[in-house]
C-alpha cells in the first residue's frame, strides 16, 4: 500500500486524526529491517491551550520546534531520560498540534521486535505503551524531524475501518500536571474485543 501524504497530516482537527490513525499502519525500516504493526491507541495535543502539550502558551525550546514544523513531521523525545516517545506532528506549520503513538498491534518483523524489547514471546507488556512501541520498531532521536514519507518511518492507510462503537475514548495518561485538561477525552483506542476479533479473522 502507498505512503500516506503528507497532505493528510495538515488537516486542521487533530482530535479527528488522532481518532482516523487507529487502523492505520506504522512502519520502520532501520538497519534494514523491516517492523510495523496496526496503530490501536492514540492521544492527541492541542498547543497553544493545551496544558499537556509542550508548546502550551506557545512556549519554544530546543526540543519542541519539530512541534512548529509543518504536519507530517515526526517529533521524537526522551522522557524521564529513559524513553523515547513518537509524536506525529499535524496540521500547518507554526501550529504545534501532535499525535503521541502510545501502541501497535504488531504485523511485520515480531521476531525482530522481539529482539528489540528483549523478549522471547509476544505477552502482554510487548507493546502497550509508547516507550516499548518506540523501542520495538527501533526509534530514537535519530528520527526526530524526519517526514513520514521517509525510507525510515511511514504510515500506510490498508483501508481498515474502526467502527466508532469499537473505540474507547478517555482521558489522557500522565498528564496530571496539565490540571483541568488532564481530562480532557482526547486518548483514542481501539476496543481489545474488536482486535481480537480482527486478528483472529486475518491472522
Amino acid at each position: 500500500m502507498p505512503k500516506l501524504p503528507l497532505s493528510y497530516y495538515q488537516h486542521h482537527d487533530v482530535l479527528f486524526l488522532s481518532k482516523d490513525l487507529l487502523g492505520k499502519f506504522l512502519f520502520t525500516k532501520i538497519g534494514a529491517k523491516l517492523t510495523g504493526g496496526m496503530i490501536i491507541e492514540t492521544e492527541a495535543y492541542r498547543a497553544p491551550e493545551d496544558r499537556a502539550s509542550h508548546a502550551y502558551g506557545n512556549k519554544r525550546t530546543k526540543r519542541n520546534a519539530p512541534m512548529y514544523m509543518h504536519g507530517g513531521v515526526c517529533y521524537v523525545y526522551q522522557c524521564y531520560g529513559i524513553h523515547y516517545l513518537l509524536n506525529i506532528i499535524t496540521n500547518l506549520e507554526e501550529i504545534p498540534h501532535g499525535i503521541l503513538i502510545r501502541a501497535i498491534f504488531p504485523i511485520v518483523g515480531i521476531d525482530e521486535m522481539l529482539k528489540r524489547r528483549g523478549k522471547n514471546k509476544i505477552d502482554k507488556s510487548f507493546i502497550t505503551g509508547p516507550g516499548t512501541v518506540t523501542e520495538a520498531l527501533g526509534i530514537t532521536l535519530e528520527q526526530n524531524c524526519l517526514l513520514l514519507n521517509s525510507a525510515q518511518i511511514w504510515i500506510e492507510d490498508k483501508k481498515i475501518k474502526i467502527p466508532d462503537e469499537a473505540i474507547i475514548v478517555g482521558p489522557r495518561i500522565g498528564v496530571e500536571y496539565a490540571k483541568e485538561d488532564a481530562l480532557l477525552p482526547w486518548r483514542f483506542r481501539v476496543s481489545p474485543t474488536w482486535l481480537k476479533a480482527w486478528a483472529n479473522a486475518v491472522c
